[in-house]
């Protein structure tokens, strides 16, 4: 697809795309894939809103949409933050509620005739998510959880990032500076001295998000920028290129960034 139409599907919050959009994009390529938002509604310290995990997922999706012949969904926003319910804001759905939504789509999708599906995860406590995954593709089914922890870990190192995604939790120097990139209308003074570290959260699961930190904050925001955003995000797009051809069959030559 080409013109106004791809400009639209890959803007914004919400993809832009009209039905004739998906029809002329699904012509021209060898299995059609849909790519699926995940975010969350939980707090992320006194400067980064609570939808931060929606617009990072977004922000992601968008990015993949620009690049690759994908169809572009609109994002879940509320998902499993449980171990966030110690801060006011935060809105939570069970795991069970999550997978059911998410098989739901993919089957939706399916019928509509979409091959693939990717979930762009923003929320580390998603963890059901990967069981989504694993169930449907011992169906047979094509589907995908992107980004991974080495994606991650690759796109961290291509743009600079200081600090290690085990001490970079939570409102840290990655999700600062890709909402500093994207939506930098949304992040509040006070990233610059806020940060505060906890390596050791063996306990988490138990005791929650407020068993290791008062202010929400576990990471150093204080080290983000949107130039280090936007190397995060060219990363992640160029990582996307190995889940897109192993879903499509293809060698990853959708990718149309030139």
């Amino acid at each position: 697809m080409s013109g106004s139409g791809a400009r639209a599907a890959a803007h914004g919050v919400m993809p832009a795309d009209t039905t004739e959009d998906v029809r002329a994009r699904g012509a021209g390529v060898m299995a059609q894939v849909a790519v699926l938002p995940v975010g969350s509604f939980e707090q992320h310290g006194p400067f980064l809103p609570l939808a931060t995990d929606t617009l990072v997922a977004c922000a992601v999706a968008r990015e993949i949409a620009a690049a690759y012949p994908v169809h572009l969904l609109p994002p879940v926003t509320v998902s499993c933050s449980h171990e966030h319910a110690g801060w006011p804001g935060t809105v939570s759905i069970s795991a069970v509620t999550l997978h059911a939504v998410v098989r739901d789509i993919a089957a939706s999708l399916h019928r509509g005739g979409v091959d693939a599906l990717v979930v762009v995860n923003g929320h580390g406590g998603n963890y059901v998510l990967g069981n989504v995954v694993q169930e449907a593709s011992a169906r047979g089914e094509r589907m995908g959880l992107f980004p991974a922890a080495e994606d991650w870990e690759a796109a961290r190192e291509r743009a600079g990032v200081r600090t290690s995604l085990l001490t970079d939790m939570h409102a840290g120097e990655i999700e600062t500076s890709i909402l500093l990139h994207a939506h930098p209308e949304f992040v509040r003074p006070g990233y610059e001295s806020a940060d505060f570290t906890a390596d050791d959260r063996r306990h988490l699961l138990t005791v929650g998000m407020s068993g290791y930190t008062e202010s929400g904050v576990i990471g150093r925001p204080s080290l983000g920028s949107a130039e280090k955003g936007k190397e995060l995000l060219s990363g992640l797009v160029e990582s996307f290129s190995a889940v897109f051809a192993l879903l499509t069959g293809s060698d990853g030559a959708g990718d149309v960034r030139g």
